[in-house]
């Protein structure tokens, strides 16, 4: 699946059964593999603790992303796995 990332911002974010999570207000790209990482639900704070703590509690692991049509779906929103914390 392609996309312009451009397009992404602002998109508002389901689960697969319908649930409203937020909106796509940010992105954290690997930049080795050219590829989305993390959907961040808030823009990332500039502040080290506060931009970890954003991505342990308001992001989405790229890997759960179903489809992005005119909503991004996500499989579920979990929580980081322990080797990415």
């Amino acid at each position: 699946m392609t996309t312009k990332l451009s397009r992404m911002y602002g998109m508002d974010i389901l689960t697969d059964s319908g649930k409203f999570i937020g909106k796509a207000e940010d992105f954290v790209l690997d930049m080795e593999g050219g590829e989305v990482s993390r959907i961040l639900l808030e823009q990332l704070p500039p502040g080290k603790t506060e931009a970890r703590k954003a991505m342990l509690q308001k992001s989405i692991l790229h890997k759960n992303v179903k489809s992005v049509d005119d909503v991004i779906v996500v499989s579920r929103p979990s929580p980081p796995a322990e080797g990415e914390r």
